[in-house]
């Protein structure tokens, strides 16, 4: 049990709803369990946070939040836009696919509470579609990819690649093959969004003031 002494945060109740969901499972993610857990009344935790479903909100924000920083540092990163926007996909698979082996119980907990907090996750999913997007905005800007809708395209992107990253195709992340198949997906994908290296080069050759026809 959490020691009732330390002073009484969101952080600290989100931290035990965390081990609560751990031990218990997701049914007992409840104000009344995490106070239980922590050594204090319900009431006091319910100055911090008011129902279970705005604990399980904020079980799921802090999962995101510490899975983000890694990808935004790639977007700052400097380099070719394929190789950045494939990082940042192959990073986003790394993520998911440890943090589903190492912690399991509450890799399931947020697979669940996930369809719940929808707000939470509709932000996530805005946030993974504009890193793609600037990504592949400098990849236009560079002539490496093709004058596209950045945000559609990023978009369109993270649907087609849901199975290799999405929670709820994670009983399928065991599949040897599940990586060729990315890659067989990877390689479609940038087909249709790269620019030919010929027309890259004949783009540069042509005088000022002229357009490729």
């Amino acid at each position: 049990m959490a020691s009732p002494e330390l002073p009484l945060t969101r952080d600290r109740i989100v931290a035990t709803a965390e081990d609560v969901l751990r031990r218990f499972g997701p049914e007992k993610a409840t104000v009344v369990d995490v106070a239980r857990a922590l050594g204090v009344s319900h009431a006091a935790v319910y100055r911090h946070v008011k129902t279970k479903a705005e604990l399980r909100e904020l079980v799921v924000q802090c999962w995101v939040d510490e899975m983000m920083p890694p990808l935004r540092a790639l977007v700052a990163r400097k380099g070719p836009a394929p190789k950045r926007l494939r990082q940042l996909f192959d990073t986003l698979i790394g993520i998911k696919r440890r943090r589903a082996a190492a912690d399991p119980e509450l890799f399931a907990a947020y697979r669940s509470f996930a369809a719940e907090t929808q707000s939470v996750a509709a932000a996530h999913v805005e946030e993974l579609v504009e890193l793609g997007a600037a990504i592949i905005r400098s990849g236009v800007e560079e002539g490496t990819f093709r004058d596209v809708d950045p945000v559609a395209t990023s978009q369109a992107i993270l649907f087609a690649t849901s199975r290799f990253h999405h929670p709820a195709h994670a009983m399928e992340w065991a599949n040897p093959k599940l990586d060729t198949i990315y890659d067989d997906v990877w390689r479609i994908l940038m087909e249709g969004l790269s620019v030919e290296k010929k027309s890259r080069v004949a783009k540069r050759k042509l005088p000022k003031g002229r357009s490729l026809r």
